[in-house]
């Protein structure tokens, strides 16, 4: 299945969860990020796999003017899944996270989600990920890829 995993990272934490995304799910996933990808990225894709750090109950800048660049875009018949790195904390989740509200982008340009959006966490702002967030994530995907 021809799978693109687009992300967008400030400390490199998201980076490191996409790139175990694209190894656990092999050859067909091609890894990229937001500032390096538009709408020609989404050509003949069958899964988009797309995730940001949650900045401020948001997506990062650079990952908003990603979706916003691709607005135009249909996305049916695509699968899609949203992921983000987030704190632990409880009082983060007064803001909200990015995975839902890149969700629901993707979802209004006709994607179908194939899987509740997905938080990793960090221990820190720059990092490093909690332990067991790359395999957690290597199994996210793989589940998704499961499924279909």
């Amino acid at each position: 299945m021809k799978t693109l995993v687009i992300y967008d990272s400030v400390y490199g934490n998201t980076e490191e969860i996409a790139k175990s995304m694209g190894e656990a799910i092999g050859s067909e996933a091609k890894v990229v990020k937001a500032e390096n990808a538009g709408p020609a990225n989404l050509t003949s894709i069958e899964l988009l796999i797309v995730g940001s750090p949650t900045y401020g109950g948001r997506p990062t800048p650079k990952m908003k003017e990603f979706l916003d660049n691709i607005r135009a875009v249909t996305l049916k018949d695509v699968k899609i899944a949203a992921f983000d790195t987030r704190f632990p904390a409880t009082w983060v989740k007064i803001f909200g996270f990015a995975a839902g509200k890149i969700e629901k982008r993707l979802k209004s340009q006709g994607g179908t989600s194939v899987i509740k959006p997905e938080g990793f966490y960090v221990s820190r702002t720059k990092g490093p990920l909690v332990e067991g967030e790359y395999e957690r994530a290597a199994k996210w995907a793989q589940d998704i890829m499961d499924r279909q």
